[in-house]
């Protein structure tokens, strides 16, 4: 048995409004588990994530290698998690780790634009870093689909990076 992962989400926001309030009540977690080497290392931010948490939940700020081990250690195996990354590296490397996602595929919320990104929806900004790490989770077989909200439509992430130039050149996982 492992962890019951009820949302796998890459969301440069982190844990904010839509996360806290309405995918929270959508998907009924027992915790939040945001995983960023950088902000787990913020004392600030770490404690603004644990604030914006709903007081029906309880949420940590973790390393990405934080996550793999809980995820492998059976004393949590009853944790019914929704877990949020800052960037689609970080998800790929939790799939490299040995984390599955099978049953919520990668949902991506908002990739917050920088210089060099192509905009691939009004709230997705892709560069080629973040475009390799898609590939290699679609690679693992797993769906990535952009949906801010639970009542949006899902929306297939892949054709868009193919649509705006971005091309595999990764097979599978490193």
């Amino acid at each position: 048995m492992t962890m019951d992962v009820r949302l796998a989400r890459i969301d440069s926001r982190l844990l904010h409004g839509q996360v806290a309030t309405v995918w929270t009540k959508f998907v009924a977690p027992t915790r939040i588990l945001v995983v960023s080497d950088t902000v787990a290392q913020d004392a600030l931010r770490k404690l603004l994530i644990i604030q914006a948490t709903p007081p029906e939940v309880k949420a940590n700020v973790i390393t990405v290698d934080k996550m793999i081990e809980i995820y492998h250690d059976s004393l949590f195996d009853n944790m019914k998690p929704l877990i949020l990354t800052d960037t689609p590296q970080n998800m790929a490397r939790l799939v490299a780790g040995g984390l599955d996602f099978q049953s919520v595929g990668i949902n991506i919320g908002s990739l917050a634009y920088s210089g060099g990104m192509v905009m691939v929806t009004n709230a997705i900004a892709i560069g080629p870093d973040e475009a390799q790490a898609l590939y290699q989770l679609q690679a693992a077989g797993l769906k990535v689909y952009a949906q801010k909200v639970p009542t949006d439509k899902r929306v297939d992430v892949m054709p868009l990076l193919a649509k705006n130039g971005f091309q595999a050149t990764a097979k599978g996982l490193n």
